[in-house]
C-alpha cells in the first residue's frame, strides 16, 4: 500500500486547507483510494491506495501551493480495511508518519520511507520526485495556466485559443515549461511507484 501523509505549512498563521484539499483530492483521485482521504489530526490529512499513478497525482496536487509538508510510505497494512482512513494500520502509515516529519526539514518539502524489501526502490524514487518537484517549482505563471488547460484533456491548439495566443506561442510556452519532460517522467515514476508497491502485494498483515 501508498500511503500519503501531508501537514500544513505554518498552520497557526493561514487558514485551514484541510477541507478544500480533502475535497480537491476527493474529485482527483477519490475513486481510486483504498477509503476516502481524511484529517486524521488537526491539519493533518491522510490517503491510502493501490494506484501508483494516483499516488503520484495526489502528491503533485498538494506540493502545487508549496503549502503541504508530504510524505509517502510504503509499506504494508493490516487488513481486513476498516471503514476508515483514519482507522487503517500498518508499516505503511508508519512510514509515511517518519516521511513527512522528514518531509519538513527538505528543501521539496517531500520525503519518501518504506519497508526494509522497498528500499532500494525508494532510495532511487526520493532524489527522482524531488527533481521533479524542482522542475514544477521553477515554471512560470504562463507555463502552469497552459498545464492545467491540458490537463482537462484539451489540445494544446484549443488551449491556445483559450489563451488568446497562437499555437506557436503556447508550444514556445509548452517548452519553456518542460510540460514533454514532466509528462515523461510522470510515466516513468509512476511505473517506479507502481513496481514499489507490488513488492508488498500480498504482504499485508492479517
Amino acid at each position: 500500500m501508498i500511503v500519503l501523509t501531508a501537514d500544513q505549512i505554518d498552520s497557526r498563521h493561514q487558514r485551514d486547507l484541510a477541507e478544500p484539499t480533502l475535497r480537491r483530492l476527493d474529485e482527483l483521485i477519490g475513486t481510486r483510494l483504498a477509503r476516502p482521504a481524511e484529517r486524521t489530526a488537526g491539519d493533518e490529512i491522510q490517503l491510502a491506495t493501490t494506484d501508483a499513478d494516483a499516488a503520484l497525482a495526489a502528491l503533485l496536487a498538494l506540493t502545487r501551493a508549496e503549502e503541504w509538508s508530504v510524505g509517502i510510505g510504503i509499506g504494508t497494512v493490516r487488513r481486513p480495511l476498516p471503514a476508515t482512513t483514519r482507522a487503517m494500520s500498518g508499516s505503511a502509515f508508519i512510514h509515511a508518519r517518519d516521511a513527512v516529519e522528514a518531509a519538513k526539514k527538505r528543501p521539496t518539502r517531500f520525503a519518501l520511507r518504506a519497508d526494509p524489501d522497498v528500499e532500494p526502490a525508494a532510495t532511487e524514487l526520493e532524489p527522482l520526485l524531488d527533481l521533479l518537484l524542482l522542475l514544477r517549482a521553477r515554471r512560470t505563471p504562463e507555463g502552469w495556466e497552459l498545464a492545467e488547460l491540458l490537463e482537462t484533456g484539451i489540445t494544446q491548439r484549443a488551449a491556445a485559443e483559450q489563451l488568446g495566443i497562437s499555437p506557436q506561442a503556447a508550444s514556445l510556452r509548452g517548452q519553456s515549461a518542460h510540460l514533454r519532460v514532466e509528462s515523461a517522467a510522470r510515466a516513468a515514476l509512476t511505473a517506479m511507484l507502481a513496481r514499489a508497491e507490488q513488492t508488498r502485494d500480498g504482504k499485508d498483515q492479517s
